[in-house]
């Protein structure tokens, strides 16, 4: 094991893409993106940044996808099919 390195296995780079109603034209939709470290599978982080929007943006949440990966994992190699030459 790496020193220094320490290994939770719960928490994991999170992103979520937020779709929400501009507050002057409700028909239209805005996208925002949030990322931050949070604990899978509750996203408390995730949850604490959505109140803090229902609480305090005028914009109305439409619908939030979320993507989470390990931030450990084992490395994924692979040969290119190709060779490149740089002069």
């Amino acid at each position: 094991m790496l020193q220094g390195f320490v290994r939770i296995p719960d928490w994991r780079l999170t992103t979520a893409e937020i779709l929400y109603h501009l507050p002057d034209h409700p028909g239209v939709l805005q996208s925002f993106v949030w990322q931050k470290l949070d604990r899978a599978p509750e996203f408390p982080e995730l949850e604490r940044f959505l109140a803090f929007w229902r609480r305090e943006i005028e914009g109305s949440l439409h619908s939030v996808r979320v993507a989470s990966a390990a931030l450990t994992q084992p490395a994924e190699l692979r040969y290119a099919a190709g060779q490149f030459r740089l002069h």
